[in-house]
């Protein structure tokens, strides 16, 4: 028995990890790799293994840094079986058709360019989701068709807390993570001549606390426990101040007459932050004439998408679903803009607007458009609710750059910035050494975390030999 490791080690996204036993292959999770170019140059790269070789995926949840591989796997041989909960199957289609459209656009401009020698619009037209920037190699990763053949390969629907048998001595439980919609953590029952060993590994592990999703389930007592540490250094700000933080943020971007860009993830932030407004205006914090645009398509389809999983939500949440007792994600002045041209028009509201777009670490999607409409005026707020990677647009407006370069231009720095890290869909460093005392594993494999917080986070862990692998390597279990 043995697992090895082949994304999101010693590093934050791409994750996938290779658990083999009774000569049976299970990868968990198959993620695309986010950051800088050269960073994203690894999605490219061999697997490591090959993927004809794959019996099973186990997929913890849908976000693209989890599964948005998955088409590239099967465009390589992959024929085997995904494994998820219903709701993280219904989000990762949307994901990955929505990255392999992406993909396909910026092929298709980079060819436009490259055959004409022309630039983008500079006008602010723009494409549904085109990056705008041309990767060293500009054929798409994979194709709509690809990830459509992804989807056909995705089998039993796993419930939380039921075993699902996918071998003779080969297990696998599903467990809430309490991070989106449908995510989980997987507690692996395995055994191979006559050797039994249990494995968990945690996915992301949701922030507890938050209004929408249950807090994360921890699984049974396991052998060894391959964890997350995003956030492995800090602790959250408290989420009472970060709502009063993004209320104050809007108030004085719309009192000196601008406008409000959160970059935003599309799978629970836009939802969770579209409440959080709904709430501002009940409560007469944020003015009703406030006109709120959710400009991501994929948001748009998670949020209904979210509407059809009540069973994932806390308890008063998934009543309002049931009873049809109102929309909890609909506000006075909602705009879903699914069309580029719509979301081109956005670039009218010179004030008095909240513009939610995707991508949240500002790498893709519609987002950069609005950055270089608004990020140069001091009269306008750049809110970031979310984890922003090294190497991304997001981190580097973050850490402090005067200007940053979007579709080819220089854009000045001068909107005033708020990073409000109380909204994480990701548990804090106490709530991850919670989770991880309640299973109490005498071996712990640290993944998908920046080294030196893995470092700072593994000074923490007692009565556990604490593990953190490079990039392809293997540890016996």
């Amino acid at each position: 028995m043995k697992i090895s490791f082949h994304g999101a080690d010693r590093d934050v996204t791409g994750s996938c990890h290779l658990v083999e036993c009774a000569g049976l292959r299970v990868l968990i999770d198959c993620g695309l790799v986010q950051g800088d170019r050269e960073m994203e140059e690894r999605n490219r790269a061999p697997f490591g293994f090959d993927p004809k070789s794959i019996d099973f995926v186990l997929l913890t949840h849908a976000h693209l840094d989890h599964c948005g591989r998955l088409p590239l796997l099967t465009k390589r041989g992959f024929r085997g079986e995904i494994i998820a909960t219903s709701a993280t199957r219904d989000l990762a289609r949307i994901v990955m058709l929505d990255s392999a459209h992406l993909q396909e656009e910026e092929e298709r401009h980079a060819r436009f360019r490259r055959e004409h020698g022309r630039h983008e619009d500079r006008h602010g037209a723009h494409p549904d989701g085109s990056r705008g920037e041309t990767p060293s190699d500009e054929t798409a990763l994979y194709t709509t068709l690809d990830a459509l053949d992804s989807i056909d390969r995705f089998g039993r629907a796993a419930s939380y807390g039921e075993a699902i048998s996918l071998a003779p001595g080969v297990r696998a439980t599903f467990f809430d993570a309490g991070h989106i919609v449908g995510s989980a953590s997987v507690f692996l029952e395995l055994e191979e001549n006559g050797t039994r060993r249990t494995v968990t590994f945690s996915g992301d592990l949701g922030n507890q606390g938050r209004p929408l999703l249950r807090p994360p389930v921890a699984p049974p007592h396991s052998d060894i426990v391959v964890m997350e540490t995003t956030y492995g250094d800090r602790l959250h700000k408290p989420l009472a101040p970060s709502i009063e933080e993004l209320y104050a943020a809007i108030h004085e971007a719309f009192e000196h007459g601008g406008n409000v860009v959160i970059p935003t993830f599309a799978l629970e932030r836009a939802q969770e932050i579209l409440w959080f407004l709904r709430e501002g205006q009940e409560k007469g914090r944020i003015s009703e004439m406030a006109q709120v645009f959710l400009d991501s398509p994929m948001a748009i389809s998670a949020t209904q998408i979210f509407e059809r999983h009540p069973e994932c939500f806390e308890p008063n949440v998934a009543q309002l679903f049931r009873s049809g007792g109102g929309d909890p994600f609909a506000l006075p002045g909602l705009h879903f803009t699914r069309d580029a041209t719509e979301s081109i028009a956005i670039n009218r509201f010179r004030s008095g607007a909240i513009i939610l777009a995707g991508a949240g670490m500002c790498n893709g999607g519609r987002v950069r458009h609005h950055l270089r409409q608004n990020l140069w005026r001091s009269n306008c707020a750049v809110v970031f609710v979310g984890y922003a990677a090294r190497g991304t647009l997001a981190r580097r407006i973050i850490d402090g750059a005067q200007t940053v370069r979007i579709f080819s231009e220089d854009v000045p720095v001068r909107a005033r910035l708020h990073t409000i890290n109380g909204f994480s869909a990701h548990a804090d460093r106490d709530e991850l050494l919670s989770w991880h005392r309640a299973i109490r594993p005498p071996r712990t494999i640290l993944v998908h975390g920046e080294p030196e917080v893995m470092q700072s986070f593994a000074g923490l862990l007692d009565g556990t030999r604490v593990e953190m692998p490079e990039f392809g390597q293997e540890i016996e279990i």
